[in-house]
């Protein structure tokens, strides 16, 4: 025991360190990819005024 932290706790913050990691890169990847939206070749389409995004 170190400074009150055991084995349990230990095994219990880990993943949801990783969970809070993972979350952070996924929306970090979100906002890299938006730059793309609707500008696809296959699928990019010129948006109406006022038209939101095709997603998020």
């Amino acid at each position: 025991m170190v400074f009150g932290i055991t084995k349990q706790y230990i095994l219990a913050i880990i993943p949801m360190a990783g969970f809070g990691f993972g979350w952070f890169l996924d929306n970090k990847e979100t906002e890299r990819m938006t730059m793309f939206r609707d500008k696809s070749a296959l699928y990019g389409r010129v948006l109406k005024e006022g038209e939101s995004p095709s997603w998020p």
